[in-house]
């Protein structure tokens, strides 16, 4: 999101070639492309709007065989019933819509490579949606007005026949302190006063902070110290995840965001892990890194370090974790591409499988068509191919998004006409 910053810096995956990211605020100029008039190579084509009333179709795909049922692409059942999500989808809406009036979208969306796509029909888009999902009285009713009145586009994906990999991020919960302690060493750093006027090549993180992550009095960070955490990687996490809310060593809380960053290109440290062969492919979900960095805690100063960019924060005074848009992201129903392709703030649907859980401990996949706003971005979430998918906040979110890395499809609708 950016917020994780979350922008964002959100990217937690059960493959964690691609886990460790950093979301940017950079909202790009869009390169829509549509198989119909232009070339193939284009990151969107137009499909074929899904049957209605489709739940006997539900649940035939596989992770292993991952074979498309288009008569199951917009049933959400997950927004009726005791747990629904609806209202949750309303006020995403909402706050695509309050973005789509702003002028950084009207900037956003000047210049569309693809005729026939603009701010004006996202945004039509997202009201029409609106209004079905008020009047709808089931996911067949609403699936049925989505197929009549809207155009689907899907991502090419990552291999140009629509597949898209998922991975999923959350907003981490760590305790922390305003000031330096024995227990609370290693801290967070605010964008530095100066920041903008550092010269190309920017200085790595290790000249900033040490192997050890305690030597930044001797760097330009000296003084810009926010928040000191007591666990290192948990102080990288904030980085990646690019948010967090903390409870403070004096009682309080408070939350943080992400602020900026160097401008070096993203490192997996747990494909690092992988290469040295320092981890098994079981391992490499967000508890199998960490308990190998728990382990093995001398580790983290020779692997941090391989990740030479360096995240800023800033209090955010319990607020919530913000996407790349600058709009608040929504628990499973806000998502982050690349920018540079699809478009900020529109309606989306995804088609893969995310894990939930039943009873708060057990996590079991499901497959899932569910409505989302494209509102975050970030700087591993790259081509057609990649989506990372908001779980929320807390433990069972990070529970979630540790294993979440699969693949699926994404689609963006589009009133026709």
């Amino acid at each position: 999101m950016i917020s994780v910053p979350l922008v964002t810096d959100c990217n937690v995956q059960a493959l964690f070639n691609n886990y460790f990211m950093i979301k940017t605020l950079a909202l790009l100029s869009l390169n829509l492309g549509i198989a119909l008039g232009f070339n193939q190579q284009a990151p969107l084509r137009v499909t074929a709007a899904p049957p209605a009333n489709t739940q006997a179709d539900r649940g035939t795909s596989t992770t292993n065989n991952y074979e498309e049922t288009t008569s199951a692409l917009g049933f959400d059942d997950q927004l009726w019933g005791k747990s629904g999500d609806k209202l949750a989808m309303l006020e995403s809406i909402d706050h695509s819509l309050r973005y789509l009036d702003t002028p950084a979208a009207t900037r956003a969306y000047q210049g569309y490579a693809v005729q026939g796509i603009d701010r004006n029909r996202v945004r039509r888009s997202l009201v029409r949606f609106r209004q079905l999902l008020s009047t709808s009285r089931s996911a067949n009713e609403l699936q049925t007005a989505v197929r009549k009145e809207f155009t689907f586009y899907q991502s090419i994906g990552k291999d140009n026949k629509g597949t898209v990999q998922f991975t999923g991020y959350y907003e981490p919960i760590y305790q922390a302190s305003r000031k330096q302690t024995a227990e609370f060493k290693y801290p967070l750093y605010k964008l530095p006063t100066d920041f903008s006027s550092w010269k190309d090549p920017q200085p790595e993180r290790l000249l900033l902070e040490g192997a050890d992550g305690l030597q930044s009095s001797k760097s330009v960070l000296a003084g810009n110290e926010i928040f000191w955490m007591r666990d290192r990687f948990e102080a990288i996490l904030v980085q990646i995840q690019g948010s967090a809310e903390l409870n403070l060593a004096d009682g309080t809380k408070t939350t943080i965001g992400y602020a900026g960053g160097t401008n070096f290109a993203y490192t997996s440290i747990g494909k690092e892990l992988a290469k040295d062969g320092k981890v098994t492919p079981s391992q490499l979900t967000l508890p199998g890194i960490i308990r190998y960095f728990r382990d093995n805690p001398q580790e983290l100063n020779v692997y941090i370090p391989r990740w030479k960019r360096f995240v800023f924060m800033k209090e955010t005074f319990n607020g919530k974790p913000m996407g790349s848009i600058n709009v608040p992201v929504t628990p499973d129903r806000s998502i982050a591409t690349d920018k540079s392709m699809m478009p900020p703030g529109a309606l989306a649907l995804v088609y893969t499988e995310l894990p939930y859980t039943a009873d708060g401990r057990s996590i079991q996949q499901k497959l899932v068509s569910r409505y989302v706003l494209d509102q975050d971005t970030g700087s591993a979430i790259t081509g057609p191919g990649r989506v990372d998918y908001f779980m929320g906040k807390g433990k069972i979110a990070g529970d979630r998004a540790g294993v979440t890395g699969g693949p699926g499809h994404l689609y963006y609708l589009l009133l026709k006409g």
